[in-house]
């Protein structure tokens, strides 16, 4: 059974969604290296069981989404005498981690409710919709402990919002309220705590209704060419692209259409 047990992680599966949660409440749903494990046999999962459409990612209670690495954890591991660790997660428990997992074809989407700190706010980056709390707070503290975002904060910041706004806060660890995130376009929607799970649900909801391999197929399209330039974008080739024209989705659609009813997705 993957998560449960005292692993720090909540893992259900609720339809067609698959549901994540970081279960240490205690400590601000910190991370330790026992959590990156059991989250790499998660994203196993929700890439193989066909059933799955979505999943979300979450942290327990009402304080926090999660403030990232347990710095305890990393000073005790410092005492023993552990390599310090720089970008990515090779060589490190649970890799690779949905921060470095650039084949998950399906969406994630983050409910962030509350503090998203550090490797918590890498992972809210790393996630495909971003649905925060109102009182949700973001900030990538690295700087000021003497560390870096190595979970790819300092590459992904740089490219979802403005150079030189991103380099202020990498710089100086500011921290960035629910509402400035929606300004600068790092989450799709800000609403009060009382209404988070309606509005995760209604993302999900609409998620569903989408042909599950055209959303893959955009997912994979999107995330490989935004660094193309245009001309080699249109001319690359994408995996589930192939999947989807060749599925018998691309030919329901239409039929759908004209024939006036919803359509019957079959993911193949």
């Amino acid at each position: 059974m993957i998560g449960g047990g005292d692993s720090g992680i909540r893992y259900e599966k609720d339809g067609q969604v698959a549901r994540i949660t970081l279960d240490r409440p205690d400590v601000l749903n910190a991370m330790n290296r026992r959590m990156h494990q059991e989250l790499a046999l998660v994203w196993d999962d929700v890439e193989a069981d066909d059933d799955i459409r979505v999943a979300v990612l979450t942290g327990a209670g009402e304080r926090s989404f999660t403030v990232g690495q347990d710095l305890r954890e990393r000073a005790r591991l410092d005492q023993e005498g552990t390599a310090p660790t720089s970008f990515g997660s090779r060589g490190q428990p649970g890799s690779p981690r949905l921060t470095d997992r650039f084949d998950l074809s399906k969406p994630v989407l983050a409910r962030v409710n509350g503090y998203a700190l550090g490797g918590g706010f890498e992972l809210v980056l790393a996630c495909d919709l971003v649905v925060a709390a109102d009182h949700a707070v973001f900030a990538l503290p690295e700087a000021t402990l003497g560390l870096i975002p190595g979970a790819g904060g300092a590459f992904r910041l740089a490219r979802q919002m403005p150079l030189k706004t991103a380099m202020g806060y990498l710089l100086t660890g500011r921290r960035m309220s629910a509402a400035d995130a929606l300004r600068h376009g790092l989450v799709n929607e800000v609403v009060p705590l009382e209404d988070l799970d309606d509005a995760v649900d209604a993302w999900t909801d609409a998620l569903r209704r989408s042909a599950p391999l055209s959303v893959r197929a955009l997912k994979e399209a999107v995330l490989r060419s935004v660094d193309m330039p245009l001309e080699e974008a249109f001319t690359a080739t994408y995996a589930w692209e192939e999947k989807r024209r060749r599925s018998q989705d691309a030919v329901e659609g239409p039929r759908a259409f004209a024939e006036k009813r919803a359509p019957v997705w079959r993911g193949a």
